[in-house]
């Protein structure tokens, strides 16, 4: 057993999740687009970012928690 390579099914499953966020990834993107020029700093897209991952992050738990061990 200690041979073995283990593979790390958390990044298996985001990468097949991810086309399900498809909208909370569109509202970061035209977010990261609206603000580029922001000079000031002030603007960001902190909750977009974080509303997509948590779509992503509902998708994979459900899957994970039955692959650990």
């Amino acid at each position: 057993m200690a041979d073995e390579e283990l593979v790390d099914q958390k990044k298996y499953f985001e990468d097949s999740c991810k086309p399900k966020c498809v909208k909370p990834l569109l509202e970061y993107q035209a977010c990261v687009k609206r603000i580029q020029g922001d000079e000031t700093g002030h603007k960001h897209c902190t909750g977009q970012y974080f509303d997509y991952w948590s779509c992503v992050d509902a998708c994979v738990a459900p899957k994970l928690f039955t692959k650990l061990k």
